[in-house]
C-alpha cells in the first residue's frame, strides 16, 4: 500500500503546468527585472557595475527580488496544498540562505574576506541567491528530493524544472568562469572583487534562460508528436 502511494506521488505532477508562452513571459520579465536595474544605475545614480560594484548590485536585486519570487511562487509544488503567499514567505526566507550558502562558498573558493569587501559580498551574494536559490524555495519547499534531482543529479523533468535549472548552473559556472582574471595582474579596475564575477554570472544566468526555452520548446513539440 505504501508503494502504491510513493508511485503516484511520483506521478503527480510536481508543480502548476507551465505553458510555453507562460515559460518565455517569466524568463523576460526576469531580464527586464535586469535591464531596469541597470537602467536605475546609469541614468539615475550614474554609475555602473565596475565603478560602483557594491551598490549596482543592490540595486539589480532590489529590481529582481520582487519579479522571481512573485512569479516563480505561482508555480509552487503541491499547488492545492501550499498557497500562494506560502509560496512567497517560502521565496522570502530562500534569499538570506541562499545568500549565506553562496557568499561561503565563494569565501572558500578565494574570495576576500576583509571588512571592506563585505558589503560587496553581501550584495553580490544576494543576487547569485535569486540566480540560484529563491525560485527552486519558491517552488519546491523543503522538498529535498526536488532539490538533489534539480541542483546534485540536474535532472530537470517538467518545464519549471528546466526554468530553475538551467539558469542556476548557468549562473555558477558563469561566476567560475568569470573569476579566472581575478588573479591575473593586469591591473584592471573590473579585475578587482566582484565585478568579473557578476558579469559572468550575470551572463551565464542569461544564456541559461535562452537553454531553458530551447529545452522547453523541444520537450513540448516532442511530446505534441
Amino acid at each position: 500500500m505504501k508503494q502504491k502511494k510513493n508511485k503516484e506521488m511520483a506521478a503527480k505532477p510536481s508543480s502548476k503546468a507551465i505553458s510555453k508562452a507562460e515559460a518565455l513571459a517569466v524568463h523576460l520579465i526576469s531580464g527586464f527585472g535586469l535591464s531596469v536595474a541597470f537602467w536605475v544605475a546609469h541614468n539615475v545614480h550614474s554609475i555602473t557595475l565596475t565603478s560602483h560594484p557594491s551598490h549596482t548590485l543592490c540595486l539589480i536585486w532590489v529590481f529582481e527580488c520582487p519579479a522571481v519570487i512573485l512569479l516563480y511562487s505561482r508555480y509552487r509544488k503541491d499547488h492545492e496544498q501550499c498557497s500562494y503567499f506560502k509560496a512567497v514567505g517560502r521565496g522570502l526566507l530562500g534569499l538570506p540562505a541562499g545568500a549565506l550558502i553562496n557568499a561561503l562558498g565563494a569565501i572558500v573558493l578565494g574570495a576576500p574576506a576583509g571588512i571592506q569587501y563585505l558589503p560587496k559580498t553581501i550584495n553580490w551574494s544576494l543576487v547569485m541567491s535569486l540566480f540560484t536559490i529563491v525560485p527552486a524555495a519558491s517552488v519546491f519547499g523543503s522538498s529535498w528530493t526536488d532539490w538533489q534531482r534539480i541542483f546534485a543529479f540536474t535532472k530537470p523533468i517538467e518545464p519549471v524544472d528546466y526554468m530553475i535549472c538551467l539558469p542556476a548552473h548557468g549562473a555558477v559556472i558563469g561566476a567560475w568562469f568569470g573569476a579566472f582574471p581575478m588573479p591575473l595582474d593586469w591591473e584592471r579596475p573590473w579585475q578587482e572583487w566582484p565585478i568579473c564575477v557578476s558579469y559572468g554570472a550575470i551572463v551565464g544566468y542569461l544564456v541559461g534562460i535562452v537553454a531553458s526555452l530551447g529545452f522547453i520548446l523541444v520537450r513540448q513539440h516532442v511530446k505534441g508528436d
